[in-house]
């Protein structure tokens, strides 16, 4: 290296198990390399408002294991920040704040939002890199994501859990667990925790076919069922009028128009809210069984992370630092197999990983009898 090399570094998006493994694994290896290391506070508008903490190696002992994030999340926008009661862009403030801390290079913790922020900010000049984080698990062109791992285990051990109070009350239990456009974590848990209906964002649903396959495990004698379903999963009605109402957006030519379809859409978001509790009620009717919801909610996005997680984001962390040293940036630091891969953000932004038809896990899940809601 020609000079010490000064870098900083931030958490954007929702809160993960593992983003203090990779701030540490950035952190450490940096310091390796006789680089500085200054961390933002919430995202980017900690890089906004110039809100810095420097990291040495005392700030980074004893955080491996630590939930949450040490530097704070936000999921505030550098083009589209609210200050002072306004939404204002910030971009070019944030560039002047990146230029005055002398920063070579800015690494940007997060998931989808976050690798489209830093892809903004690649594009006018500055040094970016990305670590790919988020329990969905669906952010483009990465094997996994961290904070997934943790959530599977969480979510996974939930069903186990209401596996008992089903079987001991003959009750249907409706798990709705986190992802809105993505079901690999409703997948994975569904699979792993032995779950009899799957239901899923990318495979509309058909509520009848699921009471008939409740129904058949009555008939067999197992009178309880646990249903994993993923906040975003749908009936076929709601797909057709969410895709409707998308072709509309899409099509529209006029500023009015286009008002109208994202009003349409926005009514479309409100009416889904509720959804799994409105399932629960139509199985309890077609099925004649008691029905019972429970909502994971936020806990599976806390508490300490998997080692499965821990090695994945010390080992994108390091990586993302031997990219910085050989000059390499505009990239994301992806999973890939045992190893990493720089991907350029304008292959990761905008995109989503979604469950494909023919998975594995999907062709899994079938095998074994597991009723898809198709």
């Amino acid at each position: 290296m020609g000079r010490t090399k000064r870098i900083g570094i931030l958490t954007a998006g929702g809160d993960s198990p593992g983003l203090n493994a990779a701030i540490r694994g950035v952190g450490k290896a940096a310091l390796g390399f006789g680089m500085e290391i200054i961390g933002f506070r919430d995202g980017f508008r900690g890089l906004a408002e110039d809100r810095r903490v420097k990291l040495d190696k005392n700030s980074l002992a004893g955080i491996l294991t630590v939930g949450g994030t040490i530097l704070g999340t936000s999921r505030d926008k550098p083009h589209r920040m609210l200050i002072d009661g306004r939404v204002r862009d910030m971009t070019n403030v944030i560039i002047k704040n990146y230029k005055a801390n002398k920063l070579d290079a800015i690494v940007c913790l997060g998931g989808g939002g976050t690798q489209k922020n830093a892809l903004h900010l690649s594009r006018l000049g500055l040094n970016v890199l990305t670590l790919p984080k988020t329990i969905d698990n669906d952010v483009a062109m990465t094997d996994s994501t961290f904070g997934f791992a943790t959530a599977l285990d969480i979510a996974t051990e939930a069903i186990d859990r209401l596996h008992s109070t089903a079987h001991s009350h003959h009750r249907i239990i409706v798990a709705e667990i986190m992802g809105h456009r993505a079901g690999w974590l409703t997948l994975g848990a569904g699979i792993a925790g032995g779950a009899d209906v799957i239901l899923i964002p990318e495979i509309p649903y058909n509520v009848e076919k699921i009471a008939e396959a409740i129904k058949r495990r009555s008939r067999r004698g197992m009178n309880f069922s646990i249903v994993a379903v993923a906040e975003g999963a749908m009936s076929e009605e709601d797909a057709r009028a969410f895709a409707a109402a998308h072709a509309r957006r899409d099509r529209s030519r006029t500023l009015h128009d286009k008002k109208q379809a994202k009003a349409e859409l926005v009514a479309l978001d409100a009416r889904h809210t509720g959804n799994t509790l409105r399932l629960a009620r139509q199985l309890e009717g077609l099925t004649h069984l008691e029905s019972r919801v429970t909502i994971l909610g936020y806990v599976q996005r806390g508490g300490i992370p998997s080692p499965t997680d821990r090695l994945l984001a010390t080992r994108l962390g390091g990586a993302c630092v031997d990219l910085i040293d050989d000059g390499v940036f505009g990239v994301m630091v992806a999973a890939r197999g045992d190893g990493t891969d720089p991907v350029p953000l304008e292959k990761v932004a905008g995109k989503r990983k979604t469950v494909p038809f023919d998975h594995a896990w999907i062709q899994t899940a079938r095998r074994v009898g597991t009723s898809l809601g198709d």
